[in-house]
């Protein structure tokens, strides 16, 4: 057989595949059809809910939160502690009601860290921690913070070393010239006051000599010598 002929054959074969093949598919459409129509349209249901749902419940209801959120902060600032904790009776629902209200939003996470540092300030520690605690955050400069809130209230507690060690860890989780150098001076005057001394001085003098331009650095050297003068009184 000649190579002319044999490329032919070859193709007419081709062909016949090609034919078999939409043969079987036009078979299977036809035979499929209603289950694959009806897939097609649980598919376009469920991206319709989705939109739905994400634009006319979700999106609105985190817009309400934050408005909500953005009050409570200015009660905050002011020191208005029930105020922004309890809501106004009026237009503002106070932090608990934001918790309450818009549960699984960013503002309502928020309002946990508001709603501990603001029971911290009136005294109820408990309720502080159990606000913190709860607190998811994932912000770079958020969640240190709220690490070292979680400090403040161990010392007011008077529970120092689970202070420091909150101190500590949100030093090393903020790994950031302004807050880092802040934990690790609340972590040394907790040491100081523990009578810790030489813990003290090396954690001023890791302050003083990595973070020189900051003003905790820069005033690291007073509370060195502060260290030093006490560990030679006792």
């Amino acid at each position: 057989m000649s190579a002319n002929k044999k490329k032919e054959s070859q193709a007419e074969k081709n062909f016949e595949n090609i034919g078999e093949a939409l043969t079987s598919s036009e078979q299977f459409l036809e035979k499929n059809q209603r289950s694959i129509l009806t897939g097609l349209l649980v598919v376009v249901l469920l991206i319709g809910a989705y939109l739905a749902y994400h634009y006319l419940y979700k999106v609105p209801r985190n817009e309400k939160a934050e408005s909500a959120l953005f009050k409570g902060e200015r009660y905050f600032q002011q020191g208005e502690d029930s105020l922004a904790l309890f809501g106004n009776g009026n237009d503002y629902p106070g932090f608990e009601g934001i918790i309450s209200q818009y549960s699984g939003t960013r503002p309502a996470d928020l309002a946990h860290a508001y709603a501990g540092i603001t029971y911290n300030r009136m005294g109820n520690h408990e309720k502080a921690l159990e606000h913190l605690r709860k607190f998811k955050g994932g912000d770079l400069l958020i969640t240190p913070a709220i690490t070292g809130a979680i400090g403040d209230v161990y010392v007011n507690m008077g529970d120092h070393g689970k202070a420091i060690d909150q101190f500590l860890k949100a030093a090393k989780a903020a790994e950031d010239q302004m807050l880092t150098p802040l934990y690790y001076k609340k972590a040394g005057n907790v040491y100081l006051m523990d009578g810790k001394y030489d813990e003290a001085i090396e954690l001023f003098t890791r302050i003083r000599e990595e973070y020189p331009h900051t003003p905790e650095g820069q005033e690291a050297d007073k509370f060195i010598k502060q260290a030093e003068l006490l560990k030679e009184s006792k």
